[in-house]
């Protein structure tokens, strides 16, 4: 059993183990691979199982890789592969849905903790020395801001949007949700399923945890920034383009919105010239919410067991539908 990883880096970059994988055939993981069809398939060529993270597997790759069986992405979102080519073919395409739930949801309140405290920007002043020559026992120089009390808008509330939710409650929060499938309601204080109108209205902090659908593609525009409160901020650890980076740039440029956490971008990485860079109140990571030890540790182990279960003659987390 020939098993290629196309792009394995990502997920270990040497603090995990092939070993599991390895147990099950014979294995080639490439760190990275170039996005063009012709390297792809070369490199995949006469392997029955191929996992990819963000390689795309197009058409033409499925249908010129003769021996495949089994797709396996590396990822929850699995837009990079032609599932509907895959299934022609018999091949079902698996991903990872809940190994970083708690790691993404503890990004999304990192990025609001930040904007309280701007912890960092005070060390290094103190660092600097201005501690040390001031003329009062302490200084800030930013607006701290204390949570409790204040309210949490969560658009997007299946398990992340949940973990974040009871994570703002927990610190005192109110919060607010949106969903096109609500579920049950969480037994929080105030908690309430709301509008998205509402729910930027209303709303102090903004975290976006929704799938990127061609239906809510750039819905965070100019409008919806100027539907919330000045003093508001927004965090996405979700997709990038579920907003529209030009009218971002312009609302923090203008005031619109206190400020904005991002960990995702609409192009990643980004192009050098990215129109927020140099935006005022943003912080942006790498697309690194997924990426503690921990997720990636559960992610590598479920991997292993939809390529385990699939060659014991079934499959499992099969997204499209074989």
């Amino acid at each position: 059993m020939k098993i290629v990883v196309l792009d394995g880096y990502t997920l270990n970059p040497g603090d995990l183990s092939w070993k599991g994988l390895e147990a099950l055939g014979e294995v080639k993981v490439y760190d990275r691979t170039p996005f063009d069809e012709k390297t792809i398939i070369e490199r995949a060529q006469g392997a029955e199982i191929v996992l990819t993270n963000k390689t795309p597997l197009s058409k033409t790759a499925i249908e010129s890789l003769k021996n495949l069986r089994y797709i396996g992405v590396l990822a929850t979102g699995y837009n990079i592969v032609d599932t509907e080519s895959a299934a022609a073919r018999g091949v079902p395409v698996t991903n990872i849905p809940t190994y970083g739930t708690f790691s993404v949801a503890q990004m999304a309140m990192a990025h609001i903790l930040h904007f309280c405290h701007h912890v960092k920007e005070h060390s290094d002043t103190v660092m600097a020395g201005d501690w040390a020559a001031g003329e009062d026992f302490c200084y800030w120089n930013f607006p701290l801001i204390e949570l409790a009390g204040k309210t949490m808008g969560i658009i997007g509330f299946g398990r992340i949007g949940r973990a974040l939710g009871k994570m703002a409650d927990a610190f005192g929060m109110k919060v607010l949700a949106h969903d096109v499938y609500q579920g049950n309601s969480p037994d929080w204080e105030g908690f309430r399923f709301t509008s998205i109108e509402e729910l930027l209205q209303e709303s102090d902090f903004v975290s976006l945890n929704c799938p990127l659908t061609p239906e809510n593609t750039g819905f965070i525009n100019s409008t919806s920034l100027k539907t919330m409160k000045k003093s508001a901020f927004l965090v996405n650890v979700s997709r990038g383009p579920l907003i529209v980076a030009e009218d971002l740039a312009a609302a923090l440029k203008n005031g619109d919105i206190a400020g904005a956490g991002l960990d995702v971008l609409a192009a990643e990485p980004p192009e050098k010239d990215n129109i927020l860079y140099g935006a005022p109140n943003l912080t942006v990571t790498p697309h690194i919410a997924w990426a503690t030890l921990d997720a990636r540790s559960r992610l590598m182990k479920t991997a292993v067991e939809n390529v385990k279960v699939f060659l014991d003659g079934t499959t499992r987390n099969s997204v499209n539908g074989v």
